[in-house]
């Protein structure tokens, strides 16, 4: 059966989802017109809204009636979600998201800091008004653990020896974490706080599965995307999970020229790097470890009580897997 993301993901929650939309734009109000109108053009350019989704879902999960705090808890995770992306841009010095214009590529760099640095106090502004200390604290620390991510992703540049450890905790700070943050905030603001540790353990391994999918479809799109997408890691250096893996798995010449292409960035080996990867057994590594974090999402959720909101977490996390198979 194919899962249909409105109708098997998005349809228990669907009047929630739309009413934390106005709140996501009532959110981003300013007095300044500019801060306005980017904040505004990187909102809008947002993709399914699968974060603030996710914590809609494991309010209900959770055995939540009424859960107008939640909605506002998805706007605010949303907007964070989105001052991250921009941020991210701007380091990554990217002109496209999704297929439109970046802040920085519409404005400047500078602009586009800012304004990721307003959508951020912005959201603790939001998020103080809920007043609840261990969700404030937990949306603290969880923020600066989404800071150290990116950092150490930085670090991590032009390093053939980066270990799969070490990428994955990259990635469970720069994906993962936010996830983390968008069940565990919902668990706490219904007032159960006993399916915290469950939702956070799903939401981890939902992250990490999540990231290393989007790192094996750089290597398996059409040929157009493939050297877009593999183009901008390798260009900068990051040893994503095939990397590391192509890297364990070629001896010699070609164990040679992925590590020179980490190690150097450029464009140079593009081809044969695509070519090494996809044909060492590399991507059968990542599919299986992607399948395993899976697995370990799913399992998490068992702590819940059985219900259709449940159920959507589940479709979600196997959709998420899907695009892989």
């Amino acid at each position: 059966m194919a899962i249909d993301f409105k109708q098997d993901i998005l349809a228990p929650v669907a009047s929630d989802f739309a009413a934390m939309d106005t709140f996501i734009n009532e959110g981003i109000t300013s007095k300044v017109a500019l801060v306005m109108a980017v904040s505004k053009h990187v909102v809008e350019a947002g993709g399914k809204r699968m974060r603030p989704i996710m914590c809609l879902l494991a309010a209900k999960a959770c055995g939540a009636e009424d859960i107008e705090r939640q909605r506002k808890l998805a706007a605010i995770i949303e907007m964070l979600h989105t001052a991250t992306l921009v941020h991210d841009d701007v380091v990554d010095e990217s002109g496209l998201r999704r297929g439109r214009p970046t802040a920085n590529a519409t404005w400047n760099n500078q602009t586009a800091v800012l304004v990721g640095d307003f959508l951020i106090s912005r959201a603790f502004d939001l998020l103080v008004d809920l007043n609840d200390m261990t969700l404030l604290k937990d949306f603290s620390t969880g923020t600066c653990e989404i800071a150290e991510g990116e950092v150490l992703q930085l670090q991590a540049q032009h390093q053939p020896e980066t270990t799969e450890k070490t990428y994955l905790d990259i990635i469970h700070g720069k994906t993962s974490r936010l996830f983390e943050l968008a069940t565990e905030g919902a668990a706490i603001l219904s007032g159960t706080p006993h399916y915290r540790e469950p939702l956070r353990l799903f939401a981890g391994h939902f992250g990490n599965a999540f990231q290393i999918i989007d790192d094996i479809l750089d290597y398996t799109s059409d040929a157009e995307t493939l050297g877009k997408n593999i183009g901008d890691d390798l260009m900068e250096g990051k040893p994503t999970l095939p990397l590391i893996s192509a890297l364990q798995k070629t001896t010699d010449e070609e164990h040679e020229i992925v590590r020179l292409s980490i190690a150097t960035g450029g464009l140079n080996h593009l081809e044969r790097v695509i070519e090494i990867v996809q044909n060492c057994g590399a991507l059968d590594y990542c599919r299986q470890r992607a399948t395993e974090e899976t697995q370990f999402a799913l399992q998490a959720l068992d702590a819940l009580p059985d219900s259709e909101y449940r159920q959507a977490l589940v479709n979600l996390t196997q959709l998420a897997l899907n695009r892989i198979q």
